[in-house]
């Protein structure tokens, strides 16, 4: 029994000893509970409470849905999108151990995360038939909606992921996860955050930067749509690449990259200063003035 639900009984005992009668709404404070419970939520939010509102009706929608949904949403600072450079992400990928099969398999998966900006979701479910490694080398990849999509791979994170599947003897049309743990299970979320952690504790010896840098495996997406932005990729294009379903969610990265501010303020023409002859020193005005 988790401390939500003892709370609640406790809640319901003592409403009950002073006489009230809970009938409906014991009935959806503890179907609140149970979401809650799915949720692993040990704090009520109103994030929370909000999407337990939005629910339909025939699960935990109450009567209060529309009182909750006119909640605004709590206003909070916004922090600053840590992405990866070139010569930090070559650092990472220079702290793996190729000489065992741990190392070439980190080395594989944050090349492939670094490239293709896949969401950690899609990484760790990707599958040997969704790999495609002939002539048009590509991954194949379902995101958020449903949404089915191709992600081109370059020639060296191809060849890094051929020669990877060829050691792990991957069929072609096998369903079988690319990327497993040491027990030779599909890895999880906590696991690439391992493993990114260790490598980027290693890089920081070399790449000072990445000191100053709150990174988590979310960011090798950042990396890949700042990179693509700033060799000239458009955002609608870089937009289909990520799987976004609204472009408002790839302009944010049009602001992140400093170096892009300062050409973009480079290609601004300066104000040229001019020397303004005080009014009372111009004798075009003055005549002008004395003939009125």
């Amino acid at each position: 029994m988790t401390d939500l639900r003892s709370a609640l009984e406790r809640y319901l005992s003592m409403r009950k000893g002073l006489g009230y009668k809970y009938q409906h709404q014991t009935r959806r404070l503890a179907n609140f509970v149970s979401f809650m419970e799915k949720r692993k939520a040990t704090t009520i939010t109103t994030k929370l409470a909000m999407e337990w509102a939005t629910l339909p009706p025939d699960r935990y929608a109450t009567w209060a849905s529309q009182r909750v949904l006119a909640i605004p949403s709590k206003r909070h600072d916004k922090r600053q999108v840590h992405f990866l450079t070139r010569p930090e992400i070559e650092a990472i990928l220079a702290a793996s151990d190729r000489t065992t099969w741990l190392g070439r398999r980190d080395h594989t998966l944050l090349l492939l995360a670094a490239q293709t900006g896949l969401r950690l979701s899609e990484l760790i479910s990707l599958d040997r038939d969704a790999v495609h490694l002939g002539a048009g080398a590509h991954v194949r990849c379902v995101g958020k909606g449903r949404k089915e999509r191709f992600c081109p791979l370059w020639p060296q994170t191809a060849k890094t992921l051929r020669s990877f599947c060829k050691e792990r003897n991957l069929d072609l049309r096998s369903d079988a996860k690319v990327f497993l743990n040491h027990r030779g299970e599909g890895l999880t979320r906590f696991g690439v955050r391992y493993i990114l952690a260790k490598y980027l504790t290693r890089a920081r010896s070399r790449v000072a930067s990445l000191a100053k840098k709150r990174l988590h495996p979310h960011s090798m997406r950042h990396s890949a749509a700042v990179a693509m932005l700033k060799s000239g990729v458009d955002l609608s294009s870089i937009s289909q690449w990520l799987g976004h379903a609204s472009l408002n969610t790839t302009n944010r990265y049009a602001t992140i990259d400093l170096e892009m501010k300062r050409k973009a303020i480079a290609q601004v023409k300066t104000i040229p200063r001019s020397s303004c002859t005080p009014w009372k020193k111009d004798r075009t005005i003055l005549k002008w003035l004395e003939s009125l």
